[in-house]
């Protein structure tokens, strides 16, 4: 089959010659430099330098300086995380805790909007009930950077 191919390409030098123009001349007007060809209709394809690949996800910090990791996940990540499994359009959270310290990964479906997501979570932290962490224990949201920063 490929022997045919070939074959036929190089007995019809002319299709072959054309088709190559033709694929050269497609390639000038899909490239997604900024050349400015007159006889051509231009349709860039898009690129990104660096593409996000990363979740939709945001990130609340909780300091309790002093506690282990048990004391620590026992009474803040482990409430947290259950509450803010309310949010709308939460796929998954995943918590870790380090000494006096709770990170808490809130990751969202691909379709939720980045600040949207932001609006809901510190809305959920400012309505936290009464009781439900430590006296003096005050959660954060994270900076405003996807994961590529």
């Amino acid at each position: 089959m490929l022997n045919k191919v070939i074959r036929f390409f190089l007995e019809n030098k002319l299709v072959t010659l054309l088709l190559l123009i033709l694929f050269v001349a497609w390639g000038i007007a899909v490239a997604p430099f900024d050349w400015h060809v007159g006889f051509l209709p231009r349709d860039p394809v898009p690129v990104d330098a660096i593409p996000d690949i990363g979740e939709n996800q945001q990130i609340v910090f909780t300091q309790w300086p002093g506690r282990s990791p048990q004391d620590i996940d026992d009474q803040i990540s482990y409430p947290l995380t259950t509450y803010l499994l309310g949010i709308p359009g939460v796929k998954s959270i995943r918590s870790s805790s380090i000494f006096g310290f709770s990170s808490i990964y809130i990751i969202f479906a691909e379709d939720i909007e980045f600040y949207w997501s932001r609006s809901r979570i510190l809305e959920k932290l400012n309505s936290l009930p009464s009781g439900l962490l430590p006296d003096g224990v005050q959660p954060a949201l994270g900076p405003d950077a996807t994961a590529l920063g």
